[in-house]
């Protein structure tokens, strides 16, 4: 499939998304933010894929929504049909995703681009990188998930913190904070993200999908159904191939070869 504001490309069972609008720093428009959803549905029907990567062309990660383009459709524009059409679609096409995705933050995430690196599920960050929820300062709030996914991330206080004041939160900072998972060097960054995700697309990849299905579902659950519900998807895991290859392996001690089936 061809697309003109990003970039993708597939190696050795992941997909590499690449926001790449750089003379914008990567700001979302329409276009962006419709191709990139559609880049992670198509990931979701493609069982070669098994694992997805997300960063950003250039010296941004993403500067969030392009201003520009929002005034530029005048005073009947609906924020908040652009959000529930655009964003949010994005975000739930990301966090429903049922294989691992990995943001290599290789710049600023700024407004809706913090909120995009937030969905990931594993976040990796260049020491050149920082995070801003940006909203308040054109008197807005943070959307695109943030305000359920960060306070998850990172407590209340400090995701509250975050939003009313539009601080940059260093990588380093971020990392202490339990925002990303690691800080690689700038010129390291997309090869110690290739190395997580090549790692992770040769694992029993249905079993992290049940795991993330799990985790995100047992946010709003209480401790008696969250683990019927882990005995449940456990029921599942326990009926695969890779299950069976686990054991089998394990016995004739050798290296697991999982299909993600």
């Amino acid at each position: 499939m061809t697309y003109e504001t990003i970039s993708v490309t597939t190696d050795q069972g992941v997909l590499t998304v690449r926001l790449n609008r750089p003379e914008s720093l990567n700001a979302f428009n329409d276009q962006m933010i419709r191709e990139t959803t559609k880049a992670f549905k198509g990931a979701a029907r493609d069982q070669e894929i098994r694992a997805v990567i997300i960063t950003g062309e250039g010296r941004a990660f993403s500067s969030g929504q392009d201003l520009k383009d929002v005034t530029d459709r005048g005073q009947d524009f609906s924020l908040r049909q652009h959000v529930e059409k655009g964003y949010n679609q994005l975000i739930l096409s990301m966090v429903n995703l049922e294989k691992p995705v990995i943001a290599a933050v290789n710049g600023v995430a700024a407004g809706a681009g913090c909120s995009v690196a937030l969905a990931a599920d594993i976040r990796i960050a260049s020491d050149k990188a920082s995070f801003i929820q940006v909203f308040s300062r054109v008197g807005l709030i943070p959307d695109s998930g943030s305000t359920w996914i960060l306070p998850r991330l990172i407590g209340y206080s400090r995701a509250y913190e975050m939003a009313i004041t539009s601080d940059r939160i260093s990588a380093d900072r971020a990392l202490l904070w339990g925002l990303i998972n690691e800080v690689a060097p700038a010129d390291q960054l997309l090869e110690i993200t290739n190395g997580w995700a090549r790692t992770l697309a040769t694992g029993p990849t249905l079993a992290y999908g049940l795991t993330k299905r799990a985790m995100n579902k047992g946010l709003s659950m209480s401790l008696s159904e969250s683990l019927e519900y882990e005995a449940q998807l456990q029921e599942l895991a326990s009926r695969s191939d890779d299950y069976q290859e686990g054991v089998q392996s394990f016995l004739e001690k050798r290296e697991a070869q999982f299909k993600g089936r």
